[in-house]
């Protein structure tokens, strides 16, 4: 985990203002899966928006319940587009859609833009906030190919290293990483059957929490 320094921007500077501290026993959480380029309606609202059914998926890989006060994330410009609350069970995924990002803007006086990935290529970023200092907990940069319709750029589920779910969308270039051949799962653990299924909607994944 490495401390930011001013070189962030300005922008770090209301970071406090959203987050409080967590608390010391919280647990190391990472991002899961990313998909900057949606062509079809991921939120589950019924109606697709290219700001809204962008996705970030988060994931709490440890052995204990993770407090999520004090992390926030934000894209490559380090502009706050949304603050977590609450707790991850262990082995747990939280999913923040862009409208969800949207939303919390307009609800903390921030320009709403959702999470605004960058489809050229960009980062997201998870931060920790306590106090005066700001850490950054994980990140990931990706390509512009990552950003095609429905691809995902996720986490193995057996190496944990970052590949390129592009069963909706097959990739046939040479850049890395490579496709690998299976569904973007928002809400869920990453899975690979290598068989392209209907997608999983933010409607469902609460339907099934319940």
């Amino acid at each position: 985990m490495h401390l930011l320094r001013p070189a962030f921007g300005t922008a770090l500077a209301l970071l406090a203002a959203f987050c409080a501290p967590p608390a010391a026993s919280a647990q190391d959480l990472r991002l899961n899966e990313i998909l900057a380029g949606p062509a079809r309606d991921w939120d589950g609202s019924g109606t697709f928006s290219s700001r809204d059914d962008e996705w970030i998926e988060i994931e709490n890989p440890g052995a204990g319940v993770a407090d999520l006060a004090g992390l926030l994330v934000t894209d490559g410009d380090a502009i706050p587009r949304y603050a977590l609350s609450g707790t991850l069970e262990p082995g747990g995924v939280l999913l923040v859609t862009g409208k969800m990002s949207y939303d919390w803007e307009k609800a903390n006086g921030q320009p709403a833009y959702g999470l605004s990935l960058a489809n050229g290529g960009d980062s997201v970023r998870l931060l920790r906030v306590a106090g005066a200092d700001t850490s950054l907990v994980d990140a990931y940069t990706f390509k512009s190919h990552e950003a095609a319709a429905d691809r995902a750029s996720g986490r193995d589920p057996v190496s944990g290293e970052w590949v390129l779910f592009d069963g909706l969308n097959p990739y046939t270039g040479t850049l890395l990483p490579q496709g690998n051949g299976c569904v973007p799962t928002p809400g869920a653990p990453n899975a690979c059957s290598g068989t392209p299924a209907r997608s999983t909607t933010w409607g469902r994944v609460k339907a099934g929490r319940r």
